[in-house]
């Protein structure tokens, strides 16, 4: 056992149970997204529909989104270890889980949403573009970073869906000319708004056809 074990024992960010920075049993309790789902926004469904309650009569400039696993008390504190303690080797357990629930897009590259510098800084890493290359080197695909920031953002936690949509609306610009299919990956899929101003970005800069994949999705 390596001195670093003794002096912080590794241990599961869900349960606390040593050994793991995900347990056996925590990974099997994830609770994973099947169908049937929304064929436009991934929400899940009754039964196949082409638009749900969720994003029926919304301007998307998504082609589709996809998620592994319902945003759950027991995946937010996996984000959370993700995303705010470190742990990037979580990044490699969430695309496992992708790969395993989500078909393989049908685009010619990933890139991702482009980080808050700031936030960067303190965390060290940047959850969705650390994800991006596990999927891209998972499913064969190249990883560029084609999106800026145009402006500061606020956060988006404790807005309301309409706020969360003008808070982002314009804060991306295109940083290159995109491929015309292009995936957009981020770690967690709240309301769409972030992932929808991220793709009409990519759409403004010459994508036709935008596939948004996350680790996690809000269900309502």
């Amino acid at each position: 056992m390596r001195l670093l074990d003794l002096l912080l024992p590794v241990r599961c960010v869900v349960c606390a149970a040593g050994g793991e920075e995900l347990c056996g049993p925590c990974r099997e309790r994830l609770p994973l997204l099947r169908p049937p789902l929304c064929a436009r926004c991934g929400a899940p469904t009754a039964w196949p529909v082409r638009r749900c309650r969720e994003c029926s009569g919304r301007r998307l400039a998504l082609a589709s989104a996809r998620a592994a696993v319902e945003y759950d008390d027991c995946v937010r504190r996996l984000v959370a270890g993700w995303k705010e303690r470190g742990l990037r080797r979580l990044a490699g357990e969430a695309a496992d889980l992708v790969v395993a629930g989500v078909e393989r897009p049908g685009v010619a590259a990933l890139t991702f949403v482009p980080p808050d510098r700031a936030r960067v800084l303190i965390r060290g890493h940047h959850p969705a573009e650390r994800l991006a290359h596990e999927l891209g080197g998972r499913w064969e695909l190249p990883v560029a970073p084609l999106l800026a920031r145009t402006r500061q953002i606020r956060h988006q936690r404790g807005l309301t869906r309409a706020d969360r949509r003008r808070n982002v609306a314009g804060a991306f610009r295109p940083a290159v000319k995109p491929p015309t299919r292009i995936g957009l990956v981020d770690d967690v899929y709240t309301s769409g708004a972030t992932a929808n101003a991220a793709a009409s970005a990519l759409r403004t800069g010459g994508a036709r056809h935008v596939e948004v994949v996350t680790f996690a999705r809000v269900v309502r």
